[in-house]
């Protein structure tokens, strides 16, 4: 096999070798229970992730979700019950060649301080053999796809960067041997509030660009229907009190639990959820009014009609705004694209 990194995922899950993104994951009656301890952390979990799929676990502190996660790359071994990824128990394989092959990004970051930037994203593909060369240009590369400008923070120390550029750094450094899967464990939860919207965007647009399947652990139900092509709100022991897509939840929360974590404002938080170019437009005239791009959301739509006190938008085909009019909506076509249509997530 070649010394590259879909060659050494592939010798683990042979799915990596024919694609560049995920691969799936199952969740077989997991249960997770701890001697002296009278009820298990996590209680007959069963789930399947697809390949390729962004699924965040959001419930609250010592519901179990991180336990639950922890246990795919055996960091916490399973009481009972199986977990197999691309098809392999990962209790038959070797939990250190299982570890370095799925990413894992934390809160803390765990950069290691000693380390410069460029050692500690090769940390793994190092572990793995990988020639000089090879782990000089992957380290590079990847710097570049977290936009961190190689020739400014290779050689800087964990210290030297600021926390949202750490955190892009403790990506980059999952990503190293270009698992296929990643796990997350609260990443932007220790930034602040304009960091972390900064790095949830990044975060979108680089996942739009690599398809890895991804659990990633959340207390935020915001961030979870941001972020996230399923949902999992879990209850207690990690009981799964609803798994679903951003949108079916916001519409049709499946109990008072779930609904608690919703909160108010999930109309709201749908319209972010929903392209323009979905609503049902206005056919377009010779009225010089704001702009929005068709890809923009319907709540960017309303906040702009408000700030502007227009009455309605020209949509213009394309992301940006110089192109070609194709319609109008004003608040009547929003709020029917809500009521009438299941929505479609908008990648900023």
């Amino acid at each position: 096999m070649p010394d590259t990194a879909q060659g050494s995922a592939a010798r683990l899950f042979p799915s990596a070798a024919t694609t560049s993104g995920g691969v799936g994951i199952e969740l077989d009656h997991v249960t997770k229970t701890y001697p002296g301890q009278p009820v298990s952390a996590v209680e007959d979990f069963s789930m399947r992730i697809e390949p390729g799929e962004l699924v965040m676990f959001v419930g609250p502190s010592g519901c179990g979700k991180t336990t639950t996660m922890k246990m795919v790359n055996r960091i916490i071994e399973p009481t009972s019950g199986s977990i197999r990824i691309d098809g392999q128990d990962v209790l038959h394989l070797s939990p250190d060649q299982l570890r370095r092959h799925i990413g894992y990004v934390i809160q803390q970051i765990g950069l290691f301080p000693h380390m410069t930037i460029a050692d500690n994203i090769a940390v793994v593909p190092r572990l793995l053999g990988w020639s000089k060369k090879r782990t000089a240009e992957r380290v590079e590369e990847l710097l570049r796809t977290v936009q961190l400008d190689p020739g400014v923070f290779a050689k800087r120390y964990p210290r030297q960067l600021s926390g949202g550029q750490q955190q892009r750094a403790g990506v980059a450094r999952a990503l190293a041997a270009d698992p296929p899967v990643m796990l997350m464990d609260e990443p932007f939860g220790a930034t602040d509030p304009i960091t972390r919207e900064r790095l949830q965007a990044e975060f979108l647009r680089l996942q739009a660009e690599i398809g890895k399947t991804i659990i990633f652990v959340t207390h935020d139900f915001d961030e979870a229907v941001r972020l996230g092509d399923r949902i999992a709100v879990l209850g207690e022991r990690s009981r799964i009190e609803q798994f679903d897509t951003p949108d079916a939840i916001l519409a049709a929360p499946a109990n008072d639990y779930v609904a608690s974590f919703i909160g108010s404002g999930a109309a709201l938080k749908r319209l972010a959820l929903v392209p323009v170019s979905r609503a049902a437009l206005l056919p377009a005239d010779a009225v010089a009014r704001p702009r929005i791009a068709a890809t923009r959301s319907l709540r960017d739509a309303l906040d702009q009609l408000i700030a502007t006190g227009s009455d309605a938008l020209d949509v213009v085909d394309g992301a940006g705004t110089d192109g070609a009019v194709i319609g109008r909506i004003g608040q009547a076509e929003i709020s029917a694209a809500l009521r009438g249509r299941r929505a479609e997530t908008v990648t900023p």
